[in-house]
């Protein structure tokens, strides 16, 4: 970064810290309202589907689409504990994140060291990686292989991204997280304890009148519902025509919050159930003001009311793009590309 760029961050950094610092830290009281409401509504919602079962499967299904929205309000609560500013207690923040990952699948210590490790590198293309979603530039990608384009291609494919992306993420990966060093000592401790914690769960279920069967019969729609609406929220949060990516000489911490993470306008119910995590810009400007907090945040800022706004209707078309031009400075789909290359008469269209 060069010596002016490096002025104009520090002056950045000021500037937004005076912004945000009033709303940064925890309210107790408001966490634990929070949290209270979040765990009754799962716990709620999660016995009715148990003893619809006596109704019919159908009614079952239909029940886990607000079980699985609430896990997600939960999860919401996990993510606000990973970057402390949930409670003013460490310890208790901490405990609650540990619980909250064993019913969302996502060991809490791994899961916030990765999600620290996007923050800190959001937009930047030399910092890839390591909890985002894969993105390739278009150069990067003509460069590849056909057999390395094709499973691009598959691993962008929505239907990968929502069905079975998810499931692997959350179910198998969480279970044994092969590509972190193993000298990360700690979060290797907290994927044991969830491992451990889901074996107790499942063996209490087996022992108890719910049965394995029937807690399965259960669980299993929920988890797919939840992890697939996760990576869904995740998704749009970056992936979007105008947004941000830079090398690490170019690349500006504030720029890439602001720039590079949506604003997802969602009616108020969902909007409530997500936490506020739609206003994600605020959210990565200052990770440290919790959910409750990030709308007074960006109405007291007129500069975070201008950040791209995505509608649930805009959510759709983001998941055919899937490259970044460098270039031209936004994102491309692989038809985009193919034009383009037809257009240019470059070979390579026939295999783009």
């Amino acid at each position: 970064m060069s010596e002016t760029s490096s002025k104009k961050s520090r002056s950045a950094a000021q500037y937004w810290r005076e912004v945000t610092s009033p709303y940064c830290g925890a309210d107790d009281r408001r966490s634990y309202l929070q949290l209270g409401t979040a765990a009754t509504l799962f716990l709620v919602s999660w016995t009715a589907m148990y003893l619809s079962l006596s109704v019919g499967y159908w009614l079952t299904l239909l029940l886990a689409i607000p079980t699985a929205a609430f896990v997600v309000f939960l999860f919401m609560i996990q993510h606000d504990c990973g970057h402390g500013s949930y409670f003013k207690s460490r310890r208790l923040r901490d405990t609650v994140g540990f619980f909250i990952g064993i019913v969302t699948l996502t060991p809490y210590e791994y899961w916030r060291r990765t999600h620290a490790y996007h923050h800190a590198h959001s937009g930047d293309l030399d910092f890839r990686g390591v909890g985002d979603i894969k993105t390739m530039t278009k150069e990067e990608y003509l460069a590849k292989p056909l057999w390395r384009r094709f499973v691009y291609r598959v691993y962008r494919n929505p239907v990968t991204l929502l069905t079975f992306g998810p499931i692997y993420q959350f179910v198998i990966k969480h279970r044994y997280p092969w590509d972190i060093p193993q000298d990360w000592k700690q979060a290797w401790r907290g994927v044991w304890m969830t491992n451990l914690g889901l074996a107790v769960v499942l063996l209490i279920m087996a022992y108890s009148p719910i049965g394995i069967a029937n807690f399965l019969m259960i669980q299993i729609p929920v988890t797919i519902l939840a992890c697939s609406a996760g990576v869904f929220l995740f998704y749009v949060q970056h992936q979007y025509e105008d947004s941000y990516w830079h090398h690490h000489k170019d690349w500006d911490y504030y720029e890439a919050a602001i720039r590079g993470s949506s604003h997802l306008v969602l009616p108020a119910p969902l909007q409530w159930l997500t936490a506020n995590i739609g206003i994600h810009h605020v959210h990565h400007l200052n990770s440290q003001i919790p959910n409750y907090k990030l709308e007074d945040c960006m109405a007291a800022a007129p500069e975070l009311q201008t950040a791209t706004k995505i509608t649930l209707w805009d959510c759709f078309r983001l998941f055919s793009l899937t490259l970044w031009d460098e270039q031209k400075q936004r994102m491309i789909s692989f038809r985009q590309l193919r034009e383009e290359l037809r257009s240019g008469g470059n070979g390579q269209s026939l295999t783009a």
